[in-house]
């Protein structure tokens, strides 16, 4: 068999034991999916009308126009948010002596990770959908993306989950057990709440504009939100794909220099 061969069979082979992981031990799936809807609906029905009437510059409420700037950002934090249940697995991997076993094996080494990574790309996107099934319950209208928008949109949260997969396996890797991993991963979650997910930036005090603003998610979402609600991008839509490409390449390289340092 050639190395390509082995190495697809063996992924392939590591993606199912991850799948079937998740499908047996749905509960730290479900408790993370839960923090981007419950955001998601308190935002709307208990925040909505303040929120959308601060926005809209002193206007009267439009609860409607709120869920349409809220929810990219809530996407993209459903995929931080799950991607901690990635650092916790590998931890969880590390830690329970299964790499061990699986270094004794002939098996193709980096395996082990691509298939916590594709595994945990796959949740994300199913993940995304299911918030967003919630978003169009409560009134969320995408009506004038087009088709090449929708495509692009849907790009770019798959190569986002793909870059925060790869940090959150870092973070899996350096963690002593599975609640130090689920601590470190933490930023995963705590970053959209802190960029323009549920306010403009330029509405912050200017002190902290610059912390909301160079960091990933903002241009993320404001490129998201411009690919389904047509609002200006700019600049935005290079520096997400920078952001992702740079934490994509930078978690793969961590990743796979701490795993391989590992004793044997």
């Amino acid at each position: 068999m050639s190395s390509l061969a082995l190495a697809v069979r063996d992924s392939s082979t590591m993606l199912r034991r991850n799948l079937l992981h998740a499908r047996r031990y749905p509960s730290l799936t479900l408790n993370l999916l839960l923090t981007p809807i419950m955001l998601l609906l308190l935002f709307v029905y208990v925040f909505g009308d303040t929120m959308s009437a601060g926005i809209g510059g002193g206007g009267g409420p439009d609860r409607s126009a709120y869920i349409a700037y809220l929810v990219p950002g809530l996407l993209l934090m459903t995929i931080g948010s799950t991607t901690i249940g990635t650092a916790v697995s590998v931890s969880n991997d590390m830690t329970e002596g299964i790499i061990a076993r699986f270094r004794t094996m002939a098996i193709h080494r980096p395996s082990v990770l691509v298939g916590h990574v594709v595994g945990s790309v796959l949740q994300s996107v199913i993940s995304v959908v299911l918030v967003g099934a919630v978003a169009v319950a409560i009134g969320f209208r995408s009506t004038d993306a087009t088709a090449m928008e929708w495509l692009a949109a849907f790009g770019l949260l798959v190569l986002f989950a793909l870059a925060l997969t790869w940090i959150a396996v870092g973070m899996g890797l350096i963690s002593p057990n599975a609640e130090a991993a689920s601590n470190n991963a933490m930023p995963l979650i705590f970053l959209p709440l802190i960029s323009s997910a549920f306010v403009p930036v330029d509405s912050m005090p200017g002190w902290f504009q610059p912390i909301a603003e160079y960091q990933p998610f903002t241009p993320a979402i404001e490129t998201l939100r411009g690919l389904l609600l047509g609002t200006e991008i700019g600049h935005n839509g290079w520096l997400a794909v920078g952001w992702c490409l740079g934490l994509a390449v930078l978690g793969y390289f961590w990743s796979t220099a701490k795993f391989n340092s590992d004793p044997k």
